[in-house]
């Protein structure tokens, strides 16, 4: 059995796919795609930027090539070529199709003809100053006009990007890197897939908030990066957030195989989310806080609830994952919007005060295995 079909199979028992996807995928650049074939778009900085149909007459930024899909029947595929993009707040013209995603790949190993190997930076800061730590100033647009301060001259809903799967990109440089905030269109569905990728922000690494669950299409993040930078308030390496007022049976979003650091929390629910289902599959989350309460040090533990509303709740599945941080969930009443089912061996290191809940395997000694890969991966040189 191929790794494929082995996640394939684990969807279907963990209840998150259905029978109908080892039969078929909705990705065109994946085996078994038999859903609508549309325009392929190429992006490069080499290209002539003429209409985007081939690397010699490339569109030179990724914006451009994501403008360039023609319509929302899906199928569509933007090309990138390994390089630096200096850009922010991306968004496609048109939402994919179900049945037909679009994706956006980076051509990381050279065989798509690109000439070139290596990852597609998008830096979302200022070339000139450096980081943008600046309100919904992000790798994926959003914003909303009743923020009162950061880029919120307009609202603008992430929805955009239902129905793409992004792969082989590194995105830093400004608020978020890899995340969806669905404003407006809080409570609609939306499907994500992110792989092998590597998401860093001021707030968050990546996540998405606000959609209503498809019982079978959650939002996937797989082999991919997160770290947030900043501690204070609304911040985690994933910020993930549900719109339902009971708590839905199915994950909202499903992380496979990443690794999320943080100085407080690795995953974190919204403050202003409701009811949100998540499910972690062989996932690393590392939190860098190991406080002293004696000296007035806090901590909003490795899987956080902290400063939700009363009609918050966060439910976490997870199998065979590790963890470390000073507690595992958020210390105090806040505990309380949280719940959990684990299958496998599930570790986790915590500061010795703490208790560890029922089921969950403690580590006594340094993971120096774990704590190695708090670096995210090394951006390769384009050659």
């Amino acid at each position: 059995m191929t790794r494929t079909q082995i996640i394939l199979t684990l969807g279907i028992v963990c209840g998150w796919l259905t029978v109908s996807a080892l039969a078929a995928t909705p990705d065109p650049t994946q085996p078994g795609y038999n859903g609508r074939v549309g325009t392929k778009i190429y992006v490069s900085k080499l290209g002539d930027g003429s209409d985007g149909k081939s690397w010699a007459t490339a569109f030179p930024t990724i914006q451009q090539g994501l403008s360039a899909a023609p319509d929302d029947d899906g199928g569509h595929c933007v090309i990138v070529r390994p390089d630096v993009y200096v850009e922010a707040n991306l968004a496609p013209a048109n939402k994919g199709a179900a049945g037909a995603y679009n994706t956006l790949i980076c051509d990381y190993d050279g065989s798509l003809g690109s000439g070139a190997t290596g990852w597609a930076l998008i830096d979302a800061g200022d070339p000139q100053l450096g980081f943008k730590s600046w309100d919904w100033w992000s790798t994926i647009r959003a914003s909303d006009k009743n923020w009162p301060v950061g880029n919120n001259q307009e609202t603008f809903s992430s929805i955009i990007w239902d129905r793409w799967a992004i792969r082989r990109f590194y995105a830093s440089g400004g608020d978020g890197g890899f995340f969806w905030d669905l404003t407006s269109k809080s409570g609609e569905g939306f499907t994500v897939v992110v792989e092998d990728c590597v998401g860093i922000g001021r707030a968050f690494g990546g996540g998405v908030v606000y959609p209503q669950v498809r019982p079978d299409e959650p939002s996937a993040f797989r082999r991919c990066y997160f770290l947030a930078l900043d501690f204070v308030g609304d911040t985690a390496a994933v910020l993930v957030g549900g719109s339902e007022e009971v708590m839905p049976d199915r994950p909202h979003v499903v992380f496979e195989d990443c690794t999320m650091v943080h100085s407080d929390n690795a995953l974190a629910i919204s403050y202003a989310a409701h009811q949100t289902n998540v499910k972690l599959i062989d996932c690393r989350l590392i939190v860098l806080n190991f406080t002293q309460p004696e000296m007035g040090g806090q901590s909003t533990g490795i899987i956080c609830t902290h400063g939700n509303s009363k009609e918050g709740g966060l439910h976490v599945d997870l199998q065979d994952c590790q963890l470390a941080g000073y507690s595992l969930f958020t210390p105090g009443p806040f505990s309380k919007l949280a719940s959990y089912t684990l299958t496998g061996d599930n570790s986790a290191y915590v500061q010795y005060k703490q208790p560890l809940p029922e089921g969950f395997r403690r580590i006594g000694v340094w993971p120096a295995d774990l704590f190695s890969q708090i670096a995210p991966p090394p951006l390769k040189s384009v050659k």
